[in-house]
């Protein structure tokens, strides 16, 4: 894994609500031990400011699940980079599977959140995968070119990758380490070829797809993952902790 930082997400979905997520947050800040790796959590947007105060100077970062490709206007239920800078936040998703399913997100519009992202100064964690249909039809190299070609063209100071398969997520059902790291490791390739191979080595390229306590180590030891972003398994902070730990202390 050369020497990328790894870095865990904990994507808290439409779950959790500001009594849960303090007793999370103080659950998971317990363990005093710095971790090895990067950690971020994405809860929804009503809690941002309170998880983000919860985890002011500690270990952990706040991000958004989602951000609007304007910085401000007529967007009823929308949410801009700078109000999400605003409530604390430092990363935010950008293109992930349900987003693009649930609302019909396209890679055009992908592109211009990450430029959003970019422009008020937040790290986008960048989603890319294909759907099960997509792969049967052998396809899964095509898409995530195409997914990842598309994001590019925002020209983003510094990103992440989050490959997440989207028959895996929340299905119970993971890519094996052999089929998450060939994904990973064409990611790398397609970075190098354009941005160049300082660039790829240092980009860090998560996994997410039912990611649990029992199949993390074996994920972590592929070469080009590095690290995770975590759906249902980051609701506890103890599995999520467990997961944070495969990477050492």
């Amino acid at each position: 894994m050369s020497e990328r930082i790894p870095l865990v997400g904990g994507n808290w979905k439409m779950h959790l609500v500001s009594s849960s997520a303090v007793d999370y947050c103080d659950a998971l800040l317990a363990n005093d031990d710095d971790p090895r790796a990067e950690v971020v959590l994405f809860p929804s947007f009503p809690m941002l400011p309170l998880v983000a105060a919860k985890l002011e100077g500690s270990w952990a970062a706040c991000g958004a699940q989602d951000l609007h490709p304007e910085d401000e206007g007529a967007h009823t239920g929308d949410v801009s980079g700078l109000q999400l800078r605003d409530a604390g936040s430092t990363w935010v998703l950008c293109g992930h599977s349900e987003r693009r399913h649930d609302h019909g997100e396209g890679d055009d519009v992908v592109r211009r959140k990450v430029e959003a992202a970019t422009r008020h100064g937040l790290m986008p964690m960048i989603c890319v995968g294909e759907t099960g249909d997509e792969r049967k039809a052998g396809r899964t190299l095509e898409v995530l070119e195409r997914q990842l070609t598309a994001a590019l063209a925002a020209e983003p100071t510094g990103f992440a990758l989050a490959y997440e398969p989207v028959w895996a997520i929340g299905t119970g059902e993971t890519a094996t380490p052999e089929t998450a790291q060939e994904a990973h490791e064409f990611l790398r390739r397609c970075l190098a070829d354009r941005l160049g191979d300082d660039v790829a080595g240092v980009r860090r390229i998560v996994y997410g797809g039912s990611v649990k306590p029992d199949n993390a180590a074996s994920l972590a030891a592929q070469p080009d993952i590095d690290g995770f972003l975590v759906g249902g398994a980051s609701l506890d902070p103890e599995k999520f902790w467990d997961i944070i730990r495969c990477w050492g202390s």
